[in-house]
């Protein structure tokens, strides 16, 4: 990554700005002018967040807006209601208040002096989902948005249920955003009002994890702010941008195919980040991509963005599994629609003597996966860049119902979203499977394609749970992640089945026996042969503006451990992302941060789970000294899910306030 220091337009930079709201809410900023725009106005971006401006997204916004500032633009990091220095609390993610905010701060931004009256919005994960959610409530001045690594779908393509399933980043997420919203204002910034500003956030701040799983289907909680329930909404020119290593990859294709406003897409080999700093690499210039789009919806210029490809996307070659890859190798390739317009499918029957284009008459074939299969799964979302990435699948597949082909006899580029078609019995009313199309190297390492999660109780749909006749024959579509993958001549294709998937996926309640039929069942996989048309897409170097200024007081660090508790035989994994201690030297702020996650099960007990999580936080001055703890833990009966978590929250290692949640949510379908 090349750093850029000298702009068209010197830089002004504006460490806090505050924004009135209507109700007497400020909102606090990070703003960058281009000198002059007072005199010359510009467009303006917007990216909308709740971590913290002053320390928690410094670093990145570093990189990027003092580049789009000093190309004309306006740029302002703001923090939503709740957090950092603004005013107020937050009482949920993707609330009808966050969006109400959003509405009423882009009408401000274009009355200001310094701008043109033409805005955009910009984010990644968080930022990205509001910037789709808020292009829907269509504010008169946002004419384009470019979101990263989000959503359209709430519900199924999010942190919470994976397919119907619950997954333990619901926990894992409703954790994260406990420890990040205990913390203070910075008192430089908001004086003596700091105290009380963050007693408020303690004595209001909700447990999000347990809000969350009191909402198991597809219901109006989920509805709100899934823009796919109206994609007609959307008027802004959109360009969706993620990685193949990310979570939110299913949903840059929907956009494309879907919003009836100008929509492009672009997806790299990379994890949850921005494509100019993210791993895998190869990286991009997305910062000039971005200017580009930026130029032509909010300057009127002649750049060619509509020209571009519906969709840019890079295939990755097959890669041992680790568990963090620094490069992919792989090729860039373009299509005007997706799937792409000559992908061929492979229909492989699922047959007992392997995957085979030839169906073989009807079989059975059964699994009841022992408690512990998944722990090569990897994380859910790759965000804090330990050892995230799925490991190698042989353990977890040997658990496993498998199907596999005989050794290729050429190479295949699968693009696009296998599909299995599943024809089963269980032996319970409530039951899950995972599937993953895997690639087997010919030494036996096994790589993991694609996979899905899918809750055999929402045959009929996620917005009901209908328990399964033990013994019935069912059939269920269950669509894996898109993705685009080259398999080597001489590897194996694999379809890797599952009752179990944890710590990915919470397991039902009682072991569950799937008898898979087989001939009958079978996996569509998307082949993409090569065109005479096909011509690589090329993208600018990737650069960025000079790093922040910051002191390492201690470094950063991740492990994650497995082990066997010796009392009672349950499997464990230990999870610890220290994030370090740092001094920003542009005003002093210290911050450092550690993550820890714990999960434990019994093989043959989905009962034992168990998964708990402790974040540290702190925040220094010369003369000013806080911490926060905060845990979480949950557990499950037969009926009932069991969460528990506690804030503690210190003033020079004085505990200073503590409070305590307790809930019992009952189990529907999961």
């Amino acid at each position: 990554m090349q750093t850029i220091d000298q702009f068209p337009h010197a830089v002004i930079e504006h460490p806090n700005v505050w924004i009135p709201l209507s109700d007497g809410t400020r909102l606090a900023a990070r703003m960058w002018l281009p000198e002059g725009a007072e005199k010359k106005p510009v467009p303006a971006i917007l990216e909308y967040l709740p971590y913290r401006k002053r320390d928690g997204t410094a670093v990145r916004d570093q990189l990027t807006y003092p580049y789009f500032a000093g190309h004309g633009y306006a740029c302002l990091r703001l923090d939503m209601r709740g957090n950092g220095e603004s005013d107020g609390v937050m009482l949920d993610e993707y609330a009808p208040q966050e969006q109400d905010d959003a509405v009423e701060v882009i009408q401000w931004i274009a009355a200001q002096g310094w701008c043109s009256g033409k805005v955009g919005m910009m984010g990644i994960s968080w930022g990205g989902f509001n910037g789709l959610q808020v292009a829907a409530r269509r504010p008169q001045a946002l004419r384009a948005i470019i979101t990263l690594c989000s959503t359209d779908d709430r519900y199924a393509d999010d942190i919470h249920f994976k397919g119907g399933c619950l997954i333990n980043e619901n926990l894992g997420w409703g954790a994260t955003m406990l420890a990040y919203s205990s913390r203070p204002p910075d008192p430089a910034l908001v004086g003596d009002a700091w105290r009380g500003m963050w007693m408020e956030r303690l004595e209001i701040e909700p447990f999000l994890a347990a809000r969350w799983l009191r909402h198991p289907l597809r219901d109006a909680y989920w509805r709100h702010g899934s823009v796919c329930e109206d994609f007609a909404a959307i008027e802004a020119a959109v360009l969706a941008v993620g990685g193949w290593n990310d979570a939110y990859s299913n949903a840059i294709p929907r956009l494309v195919n879907k919003l009836r406003s100008p929509a492009r897409g672009i997806i790299g080999p990379w994890a949850h980040k921005y494509p100019h700093f993210a791993v895998p690499e190869p990286r991009i210039g997305f910062l000039q991509e971005a200017l580009r789009w930026w130029d032509f919806w909010l300057k009127g210029e002649v750049t060619g963005v509509m020209r571009d490809p519906a969709l840019r996307y890079y295939v990755i070659d097959a890669y041992r599994p680790e568990g963090l890859p620094v490069r992919l190798s792989g090729r860039w390739l373009a299509d005007g629609t997706w799937p792409p317009p000559h992908a061929e499918t492979l229909k492989l029957h699922l047959n007992r003597a392997g995957l085979s284009e030839t169906e073989e008459k009807p079989g059975r074939a059964d699994i009841c996966s022992a408690q512990t299969v998944g722990m090569d799964a990897g994380e859910f979302c790759i965000i804090w860049l330990g050892p995230e990435f799925a490991g190698d699948q042989r353990a977890d597949d040997e658990g496993s119902l498998t199907f596999q082909t005989p050794p290729l006899g050429v190479e295949m580029d699968i693009v696009g979203q296998p599909a299995l078609d599943l024809v089963f019995s269980a032996d319970k009313p409530v039951a899950q499977v995972a599937v993953r199309l895997n690639d087997v190297w010919p030494d036996g390492a096994v790589t993991r394609i694609s996979y899905a999660l899918m809750n055999l109780t929402h045959l009929h749909g996620h917005d009901e749970s209908v328990p399964l006749q033990p013994g019935k024959r069912y059939r269920a579509r269950i669509a894996l992640d898109d993705i685009a993958w080259r398999v080597p001549k001489e590897h194996r294709l694999r379809v890797a089945i599952s009752t179990t998937y944890w710590p990915l996926m919470w397991p039902s309640p009682k072991p569950v026996t799937l008898s898979v039929l087989t001939g009958e069942s079978a996996i569509e996989v998307p082949v993409r042969p090569a065109a005479a048309s096909d011509t690589a897409p090329q993208f600018p170097e990737a650069v960025a503006a000079p790093a922040l200024r910051q002191e390492e007081l201690r470094p950063p660090a991740n492990k994650r451990e497995r082990g066997v508790d010796p009392e009672t035989g349950a499997v464990t994994l230990t999870i610890e992302d220290d994030f370090g201690k740092y001094r920003n030297a542009e005003h002093g702020l210290v911050t450092g941060s550690v993550g820890r996650e714990f999960y434990s099960i019994i093989k043959d007990d989905p009962l034992s789970a168990y998964a708990r999580c402790h974040w540290s936080e702190e925040l220094e001055r010369e003369d000013w000294r806080v911490r926060t703890e905060t845990y979480s833990g949950m557990r499950a009966d037969a009926t009932h899910f069991h969460l528990t978590a506690r804030i503690e929250a210190y003033e020079d290692d004085e505990l200073v306030f503590e409070k305590g949640f307790a809930e019992t949510i009952p189990r529907e379908g999961n």
